[in-house]
């Protein structure tokens, strides 16, 4: 009965740690996401993508995520495998450095962090305010879920069950180092498996030599994880995690057969237990990254070859882009035809992407060539505006329910804010990339930074919109209206500051004030017809108001 109350105990603390940095990290991309591209290819060296990566592990507190986002870069194009491998080497040296500041003392925040974060959490409407609400109550969760940690090995201290085990494991390293893998593995989180680790360690549950070959472990485990992770995705994404993990795979093997042949462990206890042990996982991540740094380059052609790009006879323009997946023989069965609708609306939805994601770079370039490129796509989006309109003129909706005929026409209609969103890029934007190449208007520092930033929210909702057409769900879509009225208000934020640089005379704003201006109404658009997805789902639930205006205006005595 007693071991039973043990592991409930163990398995409560555990879950609530997970869920814990998983909160934590939920908030910060809810807050930050649209930020995480620009961060991660901007860096133009190996250290500042190994920097790059330390941060962002800071941020997300978790190293799996960080090698997530470097993979799904690097399968789009938009990240190298040098810098991709060198910012999740960075990664996981942020990740050990986010173990070292749990570790601290900081019990007495917890009531704080609890009072400030609930309250920002439940009182505020911003989404930002919202959102650090959830981190700050995350971190006090991390450090009770320790506490619990702490609390539920206690008693078992002086018991002959846990002796036994940690003396086993003491003598055979191997073994400790497979069960670290294996625990990092299964909980998903190196942060999680790790603080874990340090806790037994320093409430003397098991001995440091035990502790540092499952620390040790839970390296190799916590590289594996992406690489479960990324097992459906392209092979452009997969061979950075496979790089990682044989670089930190064989480091950790080398390091734990060095230490227990030639040492004692005991030795490297330089503080108490459980410090020493975070000074060991730092100094092992930090030494990784150092001595692997300038082997990104060089792993590239090994690993090209372990896994080859597919060969595929690709066709060419317009042929890829207008390839429907409309199924045609499913008309008469309503679930069906509505599944292939949304379907077809999502890869519309990849195709405006498309258009939209070399945008910034063409305005900031002035890039004519780009945008009219950009501009031929867009007879792949009418195309699929052509083909949904005529699937669904060939519906037999006299046969469907009347909620089945309405969900149809409503996918209709975004099929048609879809292709407006298209004429965005290819109108508007390339009127704007014209005017500005032949004006030779140079956009304020200040004015360029506004808009890259509503650009990244743009780029965000892009997934977003994405998500709730597959999901159909409310939460999501009451993000999705959330969003884009955080967007309508960056963009007065915007206008009335550069209207103010006006004021002041400055020459830059004035010469690119029409481009400015308009870049941020069609931001704006561009976004309300990529967000219509939502309001479908916010009417069914009762959750979207008829209008605005108030129902009763108060009588006017006129005498």
């Amino acid at each position: 009965m007693a071991i039973l109350d043990f592991l409930m105990h163990l398995a409560g603390a555990t879950m609530l740690l997970l869920f814990a940095v998983r909160m934590v990290r939920t908030g910060i991309e809810r807050s930050f996401g649209a930020s995480f591209q620009r961060w991660l290819t901007t860096s133009n060296s190996l250290i500042s993508s190994g920097a790059t990566g330390v941060l962002l592990a800071l941020i997300l507190q978790s190293s799996a995520a960080v090698a997530l986002l470097a993979a799904g870069f690097t399968a789009s194009g938009y990240l190298l495998f040098p810098a991709g491998l060198a910012v999740v080497l960075g990664g996981d040296l942020g990740s050990a450095l986010i173990i070292q500041v749990l570790t601290f003392k900081l019990e007495w925040l917890v009531p704080l962090l609890l009072t400030v974060g609930g309250w920002l959490f439940v009182k505020c409407e911003g989404r930002r305010w919202r959102q650090a609400g959830r981190i700050l109550m995350g971190v006090a969760l991390i450090l009770i879920s320790l506490q619990f940690l702490r609390a539920a090995v206690a008693p078992i201290q002086d018991s002959t069950f846990l002796p036994a085990i940690a003396g086993y494991l003491a003598r055979d390293f191997i073994t400790a180092f497979l069960v670290g893998a294996a625990l990092a593995f299964v909980m998903h989180s190196s942060v999680a498996a790790i603080l874990m680790c340090v806790t037994l360690v320093q409430i003397g549950a098991i001995p440091f030599g035990a502790g540092l070959s499952l620390v040790l472990g839970a390296n190799l485990g916590s590289a594996f994880i992406p690489i479960w992770l990324t097992r459906g995705m392209s092979v452009q994404a997969r061979r950075i995690p496979l790089a990682n993990m044989g670089l930190r795979g064989t480091w950790a093997l080398l390091i734990l057969l060095g230490i227990n042949w030639t040492m004692d462990p005991e030795t490297l206890l330089i503080v108490g237990p459980g410090q020493s042990l975070v000074y060991a996982h730092i100094a092992f991540n930090l030494s990784l990254l150092i001595l692997a740094l300038p082997l990104c380059r060089v792993l590239e052609s090994p690993l090209r070859a372990m896994l080859p790009d597919p060969h595929v006879e690709t066709p060419t323009g317009a042929d890829v882009l207008e390839v429907s997946v409309l199924d045609m023989d499913v008309k008469e069965s309503p679930k069906l035809a509505l599944a292939s609708l949304r379907r077809e609306l999502l890869r519309m939805i990849g195709l405006v992407e498309r258009m939209y994601l070399p945008t910034q770079e063409a305005l900031n370039a002035g890039d004519v060539a780009k945008m009219r490129l950009i501009k031929s796509q867009d007879r792949a989006v009418n195309a699929a505006l052509l083909g949904i309109r005529s699937y669904l003129a060939d519906l037999p909706l006299e046969k469907y329910s009347k909620k089945e005929a309405k969900a149809a026409r409503g996918l209709m209609e975004y099929a048609i804010r879809l292709e407006a969103a298209g004429d965005v890029m290819s109108v508007t934007f390339l009127r704007l990339v014209a005017d500005k190449r032949e004006s030779g208007a140079i956009l304020s520092k200040e004015g360029w930074s506004e808009l890259t930033a509503m650009f990244e929210s743009v780029r965000a909702n892009f997934k977003l919109a994405s998500n709730v057409l597959i999901s159909d769900d409310l939460e999501s879509a009451r993000l999705l209206v959330t969003e884009k009225t955080e967007l309508k208000q960056a963009e007065r934020r915007s206008r009335k500051r550069h209207l103010e640089r006006l004021t002041h005379g400055r020459k830059d704003s004035f010469e690119s004030s029409d481009i400015h201006l308009e870049a941020l109404r069609a931001l704006r658009d561009l976004n309300g017809h990529i967000s219509a997805v939502a309001y479908p789902i916010l009417y069914r639930n009762g959750q979207l108001l008829e209008t605005r205006l108030i129902e009763e205006m108060p009588s006017i005595d006129v005498d």
